[in-house]
């Protein structure tokens, strides 16, 4: 059993709280808006602490899933964050979908204070995160890899070791662009075939067998018919991930047409209002 300290309990974050939970280990936990913190604790245990450094004293892991690089910076390295009160050898695991910068950011100042860190965003969205089924992409050392796998065991059914820090945040980019295409690509063919005015459930049933399948396909396609956009992944934090890679691609000199379009599209549907609404909203600008 290890002693857990899990530092934001969105929908992801309350989950993967949970397994560590059940797994054994001795978990508190932290939420900006304390009383998520203390509903958390109330329904399976643990227990809540006030500041991220109160909740990290002492702690053998700390793993953090916040929302973006200010929200990791402030439960991180401001103020009462976490790096603050850390053990010398403690892990430090970060689920958040970052960039790549935060992350080699806190790999060096974890090192410098005799930490191991892991920036392991992850993939499998809610319905993965309740099951325990997720995916990471982890960057940072073979050690701090070791270190953090038997606990990721837990609420992960892959986990892959990408390279040095930095590298899992690439490879959670690497992810959202190709999410972007596909899901661009099906709202494209369900504007086509209603145009057509083919019987969308047979569509489905012809298409969803094929080379042209794919998850968001199989998961989306009938909800998008029906007009039902709160199946999970907004359309802002997609937003927010396209900037990422699209920062990063500025950065290490590749190329992104499509993904820039899309994040254009992407904003057309914020502007509608939709930004909260599941990112295969994305087909309600076809549909106009």
């Amino acid at each position: 059993m290890a002693k857990v300290t899990f530092i934001g309990l969105g929908v992801m974050g309350r989950a993967i709280a949970r397994h560590l939970l059940n797994a054994g280990h001795d978990v508190t936990v932290y939420n900006r808006t304390a009383s998520k913190a203390e509903a958390w604790v109330a329904a399976y245990g643990g227990r809540s602490a006030a500041t991220p450094a109160a909740a990290a004293e002492d702690a053998d892991a700390v793993f953090t899933c916040v929302g973006a690089d200010p929200d990791l910076e402030a439960v991180t390295l401001r103020g009462d964050g976490c790096f603050r009160t850390m053990k010398k050898g403690a892990l430090f695991v970060d689920h958040t979908t970052a960039s790549a910068r935060i992350a080699r950011q806190l790999a060096v100042e974890g090192k410098d204070r005799g930490f191991l860190v892991v920036d392991g965003p992850v993939s499998g969205g809610q319905a993965g995160a309740e099951a325990g089924k997720l995916s990471v992409m982890c960057g940072g050392s073979e050690k701090a890899i070791a270190a953090a796998e038997p606990l990721m065991k837990a609420y992960a059914a892959r986990i892959v070791h990408v390279g040095g820090p930095g590298a899992g945040q690439q490879t959670k980019m690497v992810n959202q662009i190709c999410i972007a295409g596909t899901m661009q690509a099906i709202a494209e063919a369900m504007g086509f075939a209603q145009a057509a005015e083919l019987d969308l459930d047979k569509v489905f049933e012809a298409v969803s067998a094929g080379a042209a399948s794919s998850w968001y396909f199989v998961n989306r396609w009938k909800s998008m018919a029906a007009e039902q956009f709160d199946e999970g992944f907004a359309v802002d934090w997609m937003r927010k991930d396209l900037g990422l890679a699209l920062e990063e691609a500025r950065a290490n000199g590749s190329s992104l047409p499509a993904a820039a379009l899309i994040d254009q599209f992407y904003a057309e549907v914020q502007a509608m209002g939709a930004g909260r609404q599941d990112l295969s909203a994305l087909v309600r600008r076809i549909k106009r």
